[in-house]
């Protein structure tokens, strides 16, 4: 934020830092080791009166020099400057936090030069024992080289007590100090041992080369053992969050975990074979490789490190793109475009605008096109509403980036630069105009006809994931509920010696025929799958059964899917019901109801790929395998597999959720506290639009799932279920109560906003705890005011109470029945023909409104009615006296 930037694409991402500085570190353990291994020959030569092995000590010291002081000095030089401007703010803090340190490890640098030089120089012309005190003084002063910048880099992952105090001592002996130093040293022998190796091939003598052989094997097994033992201490004091980094099994990282292990076996084994007399060819090509799996050895610790290190460049101070962690709240309040000192742009001009800020926040890290970190195949499935969700919920979640730092308004020029400047943008949805399919409206004679006979689904829309292939959400399962009322001057709803039996519309009748979900039914659920799941596919038509506690009759799990024999997307197909006399046949009663059913779910929108079905609904298989991934990614698991092979998962295998009574693993959150936490993570900040981005309720959709009343009131989502952030919070709430670990890693970044703090949220158990209709319809005589009602944190005691499963105050009829399904209640208007929805209304009372709306109670009442017999009003009926005389006391 101080500095210019360096503007940089295809070497971007701190390609020139990783390319010089593994170079460098791997020449500076050298230089360490390299110090005790010259004088230890020098004086195996001198004791043993070798002056074979005192002419290979004079020239490796040669090539000692010339590697470590030419190229180390170079690449030494070449680390300063490209993280100087590449990463200005933290080599300042680095300068500033250790000055005194950098002085003294200069001093010490310089008394090395100077020994070495001495050292090579005066080879032949000294006497060995001044010759020998060079080696050594040389030695101990690159290895409190290595003290003192150990102590500096070690800072930048452990700073500790530092954070708080700022005091240089608790900076420099940090917590990782003394492990990473043995690491350190032990790894500088063993890589000096590497290097003998190299030039003992070109030893005469083959005595003296074989006795150089077997040393420099010992300096490589003995070596690389105590490392890995250190190394392992050194892993024991990193953060935590640093060490779930590095055990994340889907993450790239993991690879070079297992590797650091796994090479120092190799780096042993084979270090010990060349103790053994082999063949010079055969040493010759062990050396080489040797050599290779050492540099492997080091390269995959210092990228294990800096991942570790990850959000941050200074753990806990300061983050990978230079940004100061106390400055975030400024920088979130004020814009990063307006305090970064170097920077012209304004976040009108959005593709300027996002280009700088990609420089700002991203360039650290990411490349364009580059071989570092490159962004483009990781942002390339984003839409700019999906890269906007992932921009907003980085660092979240997974912690190896920064959160997103900035305006709304700079966040969205980001996305937009992303996804329209650097990948040429993305087709936007295609704006559904609406339909008007033909229905036809059952006959109701007021005059002649007997029976009423209601109808309805009782979730207003089934929601299904058609991504049958990678994973099922929720199958192909509808529900479909009636009454028959008897009329009369006092009606009687009918339950007995009558059957009830249901049949889809034309067109719709065998979804096996155009679904693959049956082909998949026993992998998804076992040997022994829920009764009427469609096993066959068929059950289009079928009983409606008796459900003596709520007076009704219910056919459930009926595996309608949206999509009719002659292609395309409908989410409304029409089931007619029919009621008889058991006994005679007769037809008492005829009508119809939809039963609605949604692929329209957004998982497109950042999981990427197109839309399955005519490009309005259904998921894709790219999108349904991308979501896979992330789950692998996230959770650890291995879905991604099990889908390739041909066993896609239920989703409430795992996890719990009471809309199809699974158990799942008792110990992992519900599927929908799960799915909501995760989620409101990247969509918080947004009204009811964030509830849009994955249930199909998008303006510009086919399905319209908030249809009903409420929606005709502009009463969106957020009145009744809060917004996401609050949804999810009662949710996770629930299951942090219950004892479940993974609620607190989903809360922790979800701030309330219809509440002061997580403290004044209700928990609640989905689909059996829901809002109470009457926290905003206290009075069934009047409308409640929808700029204050707010039915979200007052929910129903349990699935009893439920609004699609109450009872009118005689506890005879279902609420329901006369006001429609949740989210379609009458009257609603349907994108499928506008009065789709309203088919019971139109055939009684021929108006939409709710059945006996708008003095219609003649629809059942044969007499006039002067009460509110139904309405439960604030107090329900207590089932005592005379329902259709009773008034609610607080009226």
């Amino acid at each position: 934020m101080e500095y210019p930037i360096w503007q940089l694409t295809t070497f971007g991402g701190g390609f020139f830092i990783a390319l010089v500085s593994v170079i460098h570190v791997f020449i500076a353990h050298f230089a360490v080791g390299g110090g005790l291994f010259l004088p230890y020959f020098e004086t195996m030569a001198a004791r043993e009166n070798s002056p074979a092995l005192l002419e290979y000590v004079k020239k490796h010291t040669r090539f000692f020099l010339l590697l470590t002081m030419v190229l180390g000095g170079m690449t030494g030089v070449g680390i300063w400057y490209t993280i100087s401007v590449i990463a200005p703010d933290a080599t300042s803090s680095l300068i500033h936090t250790f000055v005194f340190a950098w002085a003294t490890e200069w001093v010490f640098f310089l008394a090395e030069i100077i020994a070495l030089l001495i050292y090579y120089y005066k080879f032949d012309s000294m006497n060995r024992r001044d010759h020998l005190i060079v080696g050594w003084l040389y030695f101990a002063f690159a290895w409190l080289s290595l003290f003192l910048i150990n102590g500096i880099i070690g800072y930048m992952l452990t700073p500790g007590g530092w954070l708080e105090t700022r005091d240089f001592w608790q900076g420099f002996f940090n917590p990782s100090f003394w492990p990473s130093l043995f690491f350190r040293t032990f790894m500088a022998f063993m890589i000096a041992g590497l290097f003998g190796f190299l030039t003992a091939h070109r030893i005469m003598d083959e005595a003296v080369r074989e006795k150089v052989y077997r040393a420099c094997a010992r300096w490589t097994v003995v070596p690389v053992v105590l490392a890995l033992l250190s190394g392992w201490w050194y892993f024991s004091v990193l953060p935590p969050q640093a060490l779930e980094r590095l055990s994340l099994t889907a993450a790239r990282i993991t690879s070079f975990y297992h590797l650091v292990p796994i090479i120092g076996v190799a780096l042993f084994v084979l270090g010990a074979i060349m103790m053994i007399r082999l063949p010079k060819e055969a040493r010759v090509a062990l050396s080489l490789i040797l050599f290779v799996l050492g540099f492997g050895f080091i390269g995959s610790f210092e990228f294990l490190r800096e991942a570790a290190r990850k959000p941050y460049v200074i753990h806990g101070y300061m983050y990978s793109n230079q940004i100061r962690v106390q400055d975030v709240p400024r920088l979130n309040r004020s814009g990063l475009l307006a305090s970064a000192k170097w920077v012209r742009a304004d976040v009108s001009d959005t593709m300027a605008a996002g280009e700088k800020l990609f420089q700002l926040q991203c360039a650290s890290c990411h490349s364009i096109g580059g071989p570092m970190n490159d962004i483009m195949p990781l942002t390339e499935k984003y839409p700019v509403v999906g890269m906007d969700a992932k921009l907003s919920g980085m660092g979240k979640i997974a912690s190896m980036m920064p959160k997103y730092i900035g305006t709304k308004e700079e966040r969205l020029a980001l996305a937009t630069y992303i996804v329209d400047g650097l990948h040429g943008g993305k087709p936007e949805n295609e704006v559904f105009v609406g339909k008007d399919l033909p229905f036809e409206v059952p006959p109701f004679d007021r005059e002649k006809d007997e029976y009423v006979l209601l109808a309805w689904n009782n979730l207003g829309m089934h929601c299904i994931s058609d991504s049958y292939s990678e994973w099922v959400l929720l199958p192909p399962a509808n529900d479909i509920w009636a009454q028959l009322i008897k009329r009369g001057d006092k009606p009687q709803v009918v339950t007995e010696n009558v059957k009830l039996t249901y049949t889809v519309e034309p067109g719709f009748e065998k979804p096996a025929d155009r679904s693959t979900f049956w082909k998949h039914v026993k992998s998804l659920f076992g040997a022994q799958p829920p009764d009427n799941v469609g096993l066959s596919g068929n059950g289009m038509s079928g009983e409606l059964h008796l459900h003596k506690t709520l007076n009704s009759f219910e056919a459930s799990l009926i595996p309608v899917e949206p999509y009719p024999e002659e292609g395309g997307y409908n989410p409304y197909p029409i089931f007619t019901v029919e009621a008889r006399n058991a006994t005679t046949g007769e037809l008492l009663a005829v009508t119809k109801t939809v039963a609605p059913t949604a692929t329209e779910m957004g998982c497109k929108n950042c999981h990427g790929g197109p839309w399955r079905v005519d490009n309005l609904a259904g998921i894709s298989q790219v999108s349904g395998r991308d979501v896979l991934k992330s789950h692998d990614r996230l959770s650890n698991t291995e879905l991604v597999k099990a889908a390739a092979a041909g066993n896609p998962m239920l989703c409430q295998k795992c996890h719990p959720d009471p809309v199809l009574n699974a158990k799942g693993q008792p110990e992992l959150l519900n599927l929908p506290a799960a799915i909501h936490g995760l989620h409101a993570n990247f969509l918080s900040g947004r009204g009811s639009e964030a509830c849009e981005f994955c249930h199909p309720n998008r303006p510009d959709g086919p399905t319209k799932c908030l249809r009903g009343v409420h929606a005709q009131a502009d009463i969106g989502c957020v009145r009744c279920h809060g917004y996401l952030e609050d949804h999810a919070l009662s949710l996770l709430k629930y299951e942090k109560e219950k004892g479940k670990a993974g609620a607190e890693r989903l809360m922790k970044n979800l701030e309330p906003r219809y509440a002061k703090s997580v403290a004044g949220i209700n928990p609640r158990l989905p689909w059996m705890q829901e809002p109470d209709c009457r926290t905003c319809h206290t009075d069934p005589g009047s409308k409640p005011d929808r700029k204050t009602s707010l039915g979200f944190n007052t929910w129903t005691e349990g699935g009893d109470k439920l609004y699609r499963l109450s009872l009118d105050k005689a506890g005879k009829m279902m609420c329901i029945a006369c006001h429609n399904s949740p989210h379609a209640n009458y009257p609603a208007v349907n994108k499928y023909g506008r009065n789709r929805d309203n088919l019971g209304p139109l055939q009684y009372q021929d108006n939409p409104r709710a059945i006996g709306a708008k003095g219609n109670c003649g629809v059942c009442h044969l007499k006039e009615v002067k009460d509110n017999v139904h309405h439960l009003g604030r107090k329900p009926y207590s089932g005592e006296g005379d329902p259709e005389s009773y008034v609610d006391p607080e009226r």
